[in-house]
């Protein structure tokens, strides 16, 4: 009976709460002392979950640190149970997370309400063949170089937590993809299969004055790849996990590729080669989508073989940390470096000496791309709220997962900075072995699913400035 009046009644609070499920704090252990005033601690009788239709019992329970019977201090109950229940929100499988409490004779019973998400996304394929949006304008035959398609995601699948994403996808690039994981936990590794083929009509070949040299094909395919892996998933929390990876690749390029740089492979137009890699994150932000408060690191260590001699094998070394203060006046701010070094017994074939510019950058400097076999980029951040997050009511149906559309604006002012180590500098490239260093001001919106969009306006040590569209959280 109890449990039933407190799920009702924690459902019906949970429909309006905001957004980021951020900074609250709760008020339970006032409420706890009120309903057992003679206890300093107390029993958890029971953990219950509400609203998970999908999502199974088992894998909320997971990301608890603490469990039916175990004993609990009343002084800080409240901060123990907000950081269980971010770490159930930080799931990414629901749209809000709110907790209750009933006490009675020191036994405690604990509610977490839920509303899920939707959790099957068939989203069509219309995206651009390049690196971003600045580097598609740039592009004389843009409207050529467009994918189409469609793109299947099923989140949460068998209400497990686990992924299965599949892509048919047609136009400049071709590619058919299918990939499964299952995250796993503490006391049992997950599983992560996948394969995929892919076909591209054109290909970056070279860099000159810091900017990419594009191939296309008349007839035929600029590059053709194939890969198929196996990984193991290991999950203490939502906030530690570890990954081991073992990919093995195909690929394949036009000889008009190998004769415009013949150090584009050095082994000729095809090789095949093995990846190992093992990956640990510990991610302790308040949010994962837009965090204002926490920490982030992952660490990265992955080892390549060739079939082939001509191709020296490389050890890589990825490491990415993140901090993140909430201030004084509602401010927040955030500092982070993102950091890779290749390691090989001599220098690098073109296509494994990428730095910046593709998934790592230094805002600004969206127009390039730096080669090298070590970075680093530091950047930093002050974000200020110029709209709390509403939930806007949308009224075009009944259904609680579409019918509001929560939304939060944030103003950001930032510094990047980078540097670049290579070998061998072409003399036409100006930025590598050089510091480059950006700052500017933009726009966050953060909404439904985790989306983060930003509008941003940076101006580099180069003397360039320019505005910049992207599509997640930069730090």
């Amino acid at each position: 009976m109890i449990a039933s009046l407190l799920a009702a009644g924690l459902l019906a609070a949970a429909g309006p709460q905001p957004l980021p499920d951020t900074l609250r704090t709760a008020s339970l252990d006032s409420v706890v002392r009120t309903q057992c005033p003679a206890y300093t601690q107390v029993r958890v009788a029971a953990i219950l979950f509400a609203g998970n239709a999908t999502t199974k019992d088992k894998i909320l329970r997971a990301e608890l640190d603490f469990r039916e019977g175990d004993t609990l201090t009343v002084e800080t109950l409240a901060k123990r149970l907000e950081k269980n229940r971010l770490r159930v929100f930080n799931l990414q499988l629901f749209h809000t997370v709110g907790v209750q409490t009933v006490c009675r004779d020191g036994a405690l019973t604990v509610l977490f309400g839920v509303q899920e998400r939707w959790y099957t996304f068939p989203v069509p394929i219309f995206s651009l063949a390049d690196r971003n949006i600045r580097a598609w304008l740039d592009r004389a035959d843009r409207w050529q170089r467009v994918d189409y398609g469609v793109h299947v995601v099923r989140y949460n699948f068998r209400g497990r937590n686990e992924l299965l994403r599949g892509n048919l996808q047609l136009g400049f690039n071709q590619k058919y993809e299918v990939f499964f994981e299952n995250p796993g936990t503490a006391r049992r590794p997950g599983l992560a299969l996948g394969g995929s083929v892919t076909r591209s009509r054109a290909l970056d070949y070279r860099t000159v004055n810091d900017r990419l040299l594009t191939y296309r094909s008349v007839s035929g395919f600029a590059l053709r790849r194939a890969y198929a892996t196996v990984g193991l998933r290991w999950r203490n929390t939502v906030q530690r996990r570890t990954a081991l990876d073992l990919a093995l690749y195909q690929e394949r390029v036009a000889d008009s590729v190998q004769i415009g740089n013949p150090d584009y492979f050095r082994s000729g137009s095809s090789r095949q080669y093995l990846d190992l890699r093992l990956t640990r994150i510990i991610n302790q932000r308040n949010t994962f989508s837009y965090p204002l408060t926490g920490r982030y690191l992952q660490v990265t260590v992955a080892q390549r073989f060739y079939a082939r001699a001509s191709s020296p094998a490389f050890t890589t070394i990825f490491v990415q940390a993140a901090r993140y203060w909430a201030l004084p006046r509602n401010f927040y701010y955030s500092a982070g470096f993102t950091s890779q070094a290749r390691i090989a017994g001599r220098s690098l074939p073109y296509a494994d000496t990428r730095a910046l510019g593709y998934a790592t950058l230094v805002r600004g400097y969206d127009r390039y791309v730096v080669d090298g076999v070590r970075y680093l980029v530091v950047q930093q951040g002050l974000s200020y709220p110029l709209l709390a997050t509403r939930r806007l009511r949308v009224g075009v149906t009944d259904n609680p997962k579409f019918n509001s559309l929560p939304l939060a604006i944030y103003l950001n002012t930032f510094v990047d900075a980078g540097y670049v180590g290579a070998q061998n500098v072409p003399p036409a490239n100006r930025f590598p072995n050089r510091l480059l260093g950006s700052a500017g001001v933009g726009l966050h919106l953060v909404s439904y699913y985790d989306r983060v969009v930003t509008l941003e306006y940076a101006r580099t040590l180069a003397g360039e400035g320019g505005f910049y569209l992207r599509t997640e959280f930069p730090i």
